[in-house]
C-alpha cells in the first residue's frame, strides 16, 4: 500500500518573489510548510544571489511545471565591468581583471549581436550534467568541465542604465536554458574587457510576473491564515499558451479515465486548427483542465490527467475562495 503524503491535497500556483540569500529549494520548503501542502515543486531554479519570480506548484499543478520552465523568462541584471570571477557572479573568486570600461555607444552597438538564436557556453558553475556529474561539482573539485556551446534564444536585450563607469544595467527576455551569467560574460568579452553579474532579478517566468507575486516575508507573516486569502492561481494558468479543446461531461469522464476520444467530432464542435500539429493540448470541461493531451492517429489521448482535489480546483482561480498554499 502506498504511503499517504503528509499535508493537504492542494492544487494551484503560488507566485513567489524569492528573496536574496536562500536557495529555490529552501524557498519551496517554506511555502509548502506555510500551506501545509502534501505535494509541491517549483518552476525554474533561481540561485541564492538572484531574487524575483519563483513560481511554486502545489498538487496537480506540479504536472504543468514543464510548461512554465519552457516559457519565456525576463530579467533585470547588472554587469560589473573589469572583474571576472570563477562563478561569473559576485560570489566567486576574482579570475581576471581589465582596466577597459565600455562606453554607452559601444555597448548599444554590440547588443544586436546577442539577439535571436545565439550559441552560448554555460557557466562552469552550473547544474549542467557531464557524464552524469554536475558541472559545479566538477568545478569545485578543481576540474575544468567540458561544456559545449548550446543554442539559446534571446528575444530582447536592452541597456537601461549606466550608474557609473564600472556598472551597466540591462533587461533581457530569453528562452529556456539561457544563462544570464554567460550573457554578461560574453558581452564583456565582446567589448574587449571582462565582467560578471553583480545583481540579478527575474521579473517574469512563463505567465507569472512581478504584479502577481507575494514576498516570502509577507507570506510567512500571514501564518495559518495564508491558505484562506486567495493567493493561488489556477493550474490552467501554466497552460495559457496551449491550444484548448472543449469537452462534454461524458467526454471528460472518459478522458480522465485514460480512454482516447475520436478527435473529429471534437473538432467539428470546437474547431482547433493547431490540434493536429500541437505537441500538447488542453482538454477542458468548462474552466477546468481535465488533461494535457495530444492527437495521435485520429484520437485525442491523455498525457497527464489533472485530478482536482477537495482543497483546490484545477481550473479556476482561487481569489476570494477558501484555498486551504519554487
Amino acid at each position: 500500500m502506498a504511503r499517504k503524503r503528509k499535508g493537504n491535497p492542494i492544487d494551484g500556483w503560488l507566485v513567489l518573489d524569492k528573496p536574496l540569500g536562500i536557495t529555490s529549494t529552501q524557498a519551496l520548503a517554506r511555502c509548502r510548510h506555510a500551506f501545509n501542502a502534501a505535494k509541491a515543486g517549483h518552476g525554474g531554479t533561481l540561485d541564492p544571489l538572484a531574487s524575483g519570480i519563483l513560481p511554486i506548484a502545489f498538487g496537480e499543478a506540479t504536472k504543468t511545471v514543464a510548461f512554465v520552465m519552457d516559457g519565456r523568462k525576463a530579467y533585470r541584471f547588472t554587469v560589473r565591468w573589469g572583474i571576472a570571477t570563477e562563478t561569473e557572479d559576485a560570489e566567486g573568486a576574482v579570475s581576471a581583471t581589465s582596466a577597459l570600461r565600455p562606453t554607452r555607444a559601444e555597448i548599444e552597438a554590440l547588443l544586436p549581436e546577442f539577439l535571436g538564436t545565439i550559441a552560448q557556453v554555460p557557466p562552469r558553475y552550473s547544474a549542467i550534467k557531464i557524464a552524469g556529474e554536475r558541472a559545479y561539482d566538477l568545478a569545485r573539485d578543481g576540474q575544468v568541465p567540458d561544456l559545449q556551446p548550446r543554442n539559446v534564444e534571446v528575444h530582447r536585450l536592452d541597456l537601461v542604465a549606466m550608474p557609473d563607469a564600472d556598472h551597466a544595467e540591462f533587461e533581457a527576455e530569453c528562452g529556456k536554458g539561457t544563462y544570464i551569467r554567460s550573457l554578461a560574460r560574453d558581452l564583456a568579452l565582446g567589448l574587449g574587457t571582462v565582467g560578471h553579474v553583480a545583481a540579478l532579478r527575474r521579473t517574469r517566468c512563463g505567465p507569472f510576473a512581478e504584479a502577481d507575486a507575494i514576498s516570502l516575508d509577507k507570506l510567512l507573516s500571514l501564518g495559518h491564515s495564508a491558505p484562506s486569502l486567495g493567493l493561488l492561481r489556477s493550474v490552467a494558468t501554466a497552460l495559457d499558451d496551449i491550444p484548448a479543446l472543449a469537452l462534454t461531461a461524458d467526454e471528460a469522464h472518459h478522458l480522465a479515465n485514460g480512454q482516447a476520444l475520436a478527435v473529429l467530432p471534437l473538432l467539428r464542435r470546437c474547431p482547433c486548427p493547431e490540434a493536429a500539429t500541437a505537441p500538447a493540448l488542453r482538454a477542458m470541461l468548462g474552466d477546468r483542465v481535465v488533461a494535457i493531451a495530444r492527437v495521435e492517429a485520429g484520437f485525442l489521448k491523455p498525457v497527464r490527467v489533472i485530478h482536482p482535489s477537495e482543497h483546490g480546483d484545477s481550473g479556476v482561480d482561487h481569489a476570494g475562495t477558501q484555498a486551504g498554499t519554487d
